[in-house]
């Protein structure tokens, strides 16, 4: 599909444009510790919860790079925005993995906000008639105070006997949401920890996670050769990488757009003229940019398998993973010359550059995100040995 179909085109041209009102709302963001409700109306009035929907059911269904080039432009506004996008669309594609039957449910107005909790704990889901009963505590749920559905991890006794882990699609009415996000970055993702007790679950909103990792549920007709199956892993680990570019692009945009100070205790009148600072601006931008490229040819690689409906292999994922955590790596790395140089004043809490700066620190520390962990995978195929991992 070509990046550039009038659905497309509109959207992302509608995403840049309040691109600075995002921005300047990052301050009600973070003391409210959640996203303005101005940001969720302007980012559905764009057209945004449309992106990963089915068009049978009246969404866009673009494709991964164009998904990827209209996040990327939300977090250049706002990093925790941004990061929220990520969790409702990727999570919405997740729900095109599901039989038909639950694809109608989730999709039934043309767009949706899905959130979604991936790791188990000690949740279950018990067998009772008709589907499973729902008991477990979700932490760093990202996007559940804006989220019409969440898709929850649980340990399940299958038909057989056998324990397996599988993910759950929930109403988000039917769970609780504790008031415990107080952290230091991304502060306004709001993700808080939400609860269970007793939640019916149908059993067409189930699928195992191998189902999940493999798109493989009965009763889904939309597989195969449709351009749109990813690999689970793959789709969510390229979205959330679209954060940390567009949110390096913002902090490089604030922190050249405040230059032309005098430097304090110099004789230096502008800081622009000052070597250092032109050298670091230049590390700076060349380092974005590299991300950038080095990152394009993932995504091209996963949408060409995609449009012929073949997974990608086991070392390919891998690749996946370690061109994104050296993308990443790059982008902390371009943000951190810039801070290099600048000034006591952008401590201030209303400096948009260090909102930035502190939402891609964070972001770096999350488990699939964090480019230590995402570059030993890698190696790991690189020298013959296996992924050491199933998180492929």
């Amino acid at each position: 599909m070509s990046p550039h179909e009038p659905d497309f085109d509109s959207v992302l041209e509608a995403v840049r444009e309040i691109v600075p009102r995002l921005r300047e709302n990052g301050l009600e963001a973070e003391d409210r510790r959640w996203i303005p409700d101005e940001n969720i109306h302007l980012l559905e009035k764009a057209g945004v919860f449309r992106i990963a929907v089915p068009r049978k059911f009246g969404g866009l269904d673009l494709s991964l790079p164009q998904q990827y080039a209209i996040l990327s432009e939300i977090a250049r506004g706002c990093a925790s925005t941004g990061w929220v996008a990520v969790a409702w669309v990727s999570t919405a594609w997740l729900a095109t993995l599901y039989p038909d039957v639950t694809q109608e449910e989730i999709f039934a107005t043309g767009q949706v906000r899905v959130s979604g909790a991936f790791t188990a704990g000690s949740s279950t889901l018990v067998p009772t008639e008709g589907g499973y009963l729902l008991n477990g505590t979700w932490r760093f749920n990202t996007g559940c105070r804006g989220a019409e559905w969440d898709l929850v991890a649980a340990a399940v006794e299958l038909p057989d006997g056998t324990i397996d882990e599988a993910y759950a699609l929930v109403p988000m009415s039917e769970l609780s949401i504790a008031d415990d996000w107080h952290v230091s970055a991304t502060i306004g993702t709001g993700s808080s920890t939400t609860t269970a007790r007793d939640v019916f679950v149908p059993a067409h909103r189930l699928v195992t996670v191998g189902e999940a990792l493999t798109g493989t549920a009965e009763g889904r007709s939309n597989s195969g050769a449709t351009g749109r199956d990813y690999g689970l892993l793959s789709m969510v680990i390229s979205e959330s990488v679209a954060v940390f570019l567009g949110a390096a692009k913002g902090a490089y945009e604030t922190f050249v757009e405040g230059l032309g100070r005098p430097i304090a205790y110099t004789t230096w009148e502008d800081q622009r003229e000052h070597p250092l600072t032109q050298h670091q601006v230049a590390v700076a931008e060349n380092r974005i940019a590299a991300a950038e490229a080095l990152f394009e040819g993932q995504l091209t690689l996963v949408q060409e398998r995609a449009d012929v409906g073949e997974p990608l292999t086991e070392a390919e994922k891998a690749t996946v993973r370690g061109r994104a955590g050296h993308a990443i790596q790059l982008v902390n790395e371009a943000v951190e010359a810039l801070n290099s140089v600048s000034s006591a004043s952008s401590l201030a809490r209303k400096g948009h550059f260090r909102r930035f700066r502190r939402d891609i620190e964070a972001l770096t520390l999350h488990g699939l995100m964090n480019p230590n962990m995402s570059l030993e995978v890698h190696g790991r195929v690189l020298v013959g040995l296996d992924p050491g991992t199933p998180y492929l």
